[in-house]
């Protein structure tokens, strides 16, 4: 088995910023990468190297690190012709007992170097493939390998790979404020959330506990999920907020029209979001909302909802369709969470409305007394911050 002593991380959109937001971003992603898990981690020529204390852990945990383009798990050499030989003998040795090359296995030597050597990147990659020739007897080929092998040259030093495992990508977990996210048990919140943590948000993340128009399984399935994303927010805290809403949507019930219960259910929310949102400070609201998929979520109904708040409510998922958004939830890992059965919510009317007007909106609101009703869930709120 190969042993490897360090990984090499990439990161993209970072290394395209200015002078000064790159070392701010870099500086964030070298910590959030330290808190992630044991090891020393140092910045070098655009090129994150990290040497962890276990390595298993490592690989598992950068694959979740938002800022992150790709990384590789390597063998530090001296470079030097004769001991970069030795090593390669060796390191193809290990990957045919693994059964990643034979005799038969069309690979390609890529060479990347920095600094200066009395030798050219063609030359280090033609002597290396020939190497790799005499070692295993495989076929060249640098138009379509089966495997590809890497020599990462920088000064007096060659690391070697052949693995090169995807991140997220996006920027470093805070460095791009706070938010607060609306998190329900189904799957599109949850990637609505994930994609502002993509793109560097920290999340203060707000459930509606529905009760008694919802079971206790929503409940433990939205525990779940926070779990799941708290993964990916090495270096920053990702908290969920529960509140006890099922009061509210019975007024509403009881005083409103039926067919607008999730109309004024939803303005509801973004008018609690907005109270989180204030005292957390964080500086949008962050839904799950996909143009038409559901009443609450029409151009008019939008229009209306959003009435109740100052606030900017971002929607990432505005203009993605269902398969879309199923795809991602399968990749990030909350899909298998979100579709655990568990009964829906029976506060929704038989036909809700789906072309609410502001003035309706407006009108129904101040007759249930939304600002008051809503200031009583905020400030009897229980806080549960998601588990470790």
């Amino acid at each position: 088995m190969l042993e490897y002593d360090v990984i090499l991380v990439r990161y993209g959109e970072v290394a395209i910023k200015g002078p000064a937001v790159r070392r701010r971003f870099e500086k964030k992603l070298l910590s959030n990468i330290r808190a992630a898990f044991s090891c020393r981690a140092e910045i070098r020529h655009g090129r994150i190297f990290v040497f962890p204390d276990n390595m298993d852990e490592a690989l598992d945990k950068l694959s979740r690190i938002f800022g992150v383009v790709s990384f590789s798990p390597a063998v530090t050499v001296e470079t030097d012709f004769d001991v970069i030989e030795v090593a390669l003998r060796e390191y193809v040795g290990e990957l045919k007992l693994e059964g990643l090359i034979t005799e038969r296995t069309p690979f390609a030597i890529r060479c990347r170097r920095v600094g200066q050597h009395d030798f050219t990147s063609q030359e280090m990659a033609a002597f290396a493939g020939s190497v790799v020739v005499r070692e295993i007897g495989a076929p060249v080929d640098l138009g379509n390998p089966d495997l590809e092998i890497h020599l990462e040259i920088r000064e007096n030093r060659t690391y070697i790979y052949h693995r090169v495992i995807q991140g997220p990508g996006g920027l470093p977990a805070g460095t791009q404020g706070k938010v607060v996210a609306l998190l329900s048990g189904g799957i599109d919140s949850p990637v609505a959330t994930y994609l502002l943590m993509k793109r560097g948000c920290q999340v203060v993340a707000v459930h509606t506990d529905n009760s008694p128009f919802t079971a206790p399984e929503s409940l433990d399935k939205v525990e779940k999920i926070a779990s799941k994303l708290e993964e990916y927010s090495a270096g920053v805290e990702f908290k969920l907020r529960i509140f006890r809403y099922g009061s509210y949507l019975e007024k509403c019930r009881r005083e409103a029209p039926e067919n607008m219960t999730c109309v004024l259910c939803k303005a509801g929310m973004y008018r609690l979001a907005e109270m989180v949102a204030e005292e957390e400070g964080a500086l949008a609201i962050v839904d799950g909302s996909s143009l038409g998929q559901v009443a609450s979520q029409t151009l008019p109904n939008i229009l209306a909802t959003r009435m109740a708040v100052r606030m900017p409510v971002l929607s990432p998922l505005i203009g993605m369709d269902k398969v879309e958004i199923e795809a991602l939830a399968k990749r990030i890992g909350t899909y298998d969470i979100s579709v655990i059965p568990d009964g829906g919510c029976g506060a929704v009317p038989r036909h809700p409305s789906t072309a609410a007007d502001t003035a309706s909106i407006r009108e129904l609101s101040e007759k249930i007394q939304v600002e008051d009703e809503i200031e009583k869930i905020f400030r009897s709120a229980s806080e549960t911050e998601s588990p470790e």
